[in-house]
């Protein structure tokens, strides 16, 4: 699980784009993390948007209900996946919604630490990636099941 979350930090800080295309690592851990820190950084982007530029709020909120919607069965396998991993390394009930709280606390964290970083850039540049939000949910670098096949095969050999 550790190695889940490093590997969701690193992506999310290396992220300039939206989503980083990469070879497959060949490990599940690490590819459900890459596959995952595209998910929050879209997320990350969608925040960042809301809070700077509340005039794009409407068109953006409507853009990403569209691409969540697209994109629904690979979000809910990712979830229960990231799931799957924290019960795996709990030891009980209670270990497992302490380890859950926490894990979730630091995906939440290292997601805002992506929002901040977006929040910090000029305001004419957030400003500009804010309005193609609607545009940029269509394109090619958010479609998560093509930036990320290579990893989703290494994901789906696990059941």
């Amino acid at each position: 699980m550790k190695q889940l979350l490093s590997c969701v930090a690193a992506t999310m800080a290396l992220a300039g784009g939206l989503a980083i295309a990469a070879e497959s690592s060949g490990n599940y851990a690490t590819d459900l993390a890459r596959v995952f820190g595209g998910y929050q950084r879209i997320l990350a982007l969608k925040e960042a948007c809301d809070t700077a530029v509340p005039a794009a709020r409407a068109a953006n909120n409507k853009a990403f209900a569209a691409w969540e919607a697209q994109h629904r069965t690979l979000l809910q396998d990712l979830r229960q996946r990231v799931d799957a991993m924290i019960r795996g390394a709990s030891k009980d009930r209670e270990d497992y919604v302490r380890n859950l709280g926490k894990y979730e606390g630091e995906i939440l964290l290292q997601r805002k630490e992506y929002r901040d970083m977006l929040l910090a850039l000029g305001a004419d540049d957030l400003r500009g990636q804010c309005q193609r939000v609607p545009q940029t949910l269509k394109g090619a670098d958010a479609d998560l099941a093509r930036v990320y096949a290579a990893e989703q095969e290494t994901i789906r050999k696990r059941k």
